[in-house]
């Protein structure tokens, strides 16, 4: 077996996603969610449909890659799954505030 393994985005029937690392082919993993095999998120979620897949050479770099998207926002993982790096580091340069949130230190809002 290789020392590799893949690091995989899963869109659910509900639209959220799952993300997860395997060393199995990617078919075979999509195959097992859709039947249920995995007692967990996306059993009550399926159909489930392979929205991205990226290999990686050492299954530890998958591990840290899958730990640090799954505590991104939405909007964070659909610009990594598109490739837009631009839009990914102006998501990143604002945080955790929600685009439409005023940062708490803001004054009142100019509705006008």
């Amino acid at each position: 077996m290789t020392e590799g393994a893949y690091l995989y985005i899963l869109r659910c029937a509900d639209g959220s996603y799952y993300i997860g690392t395997t060393r199995t082919e990617l078919e075979i993993r999509v195959a097992q969610h859709n039947a249920g095999t995995f007692a967990g998120y996306t059993k009550s979620r399926r159909p489930v449909t392979l929205a991205f897949s990226q290999w990686f050479d050492r299954i530890t770099d998958a591990i840290e890659c899958e730990r640090k998207l799954k505590k991104w926002s939405r909007a964070k993982k659909e610009a990594f799954m598109r490739g837009d790096f631009a839009e990914l580091h102006e998501l990143a340069k604002r945080g955790s505030h929600h685009p439409s949130r005023r940062p708490p230190s803001a004054g009142p809002r100019d509705e006008g």
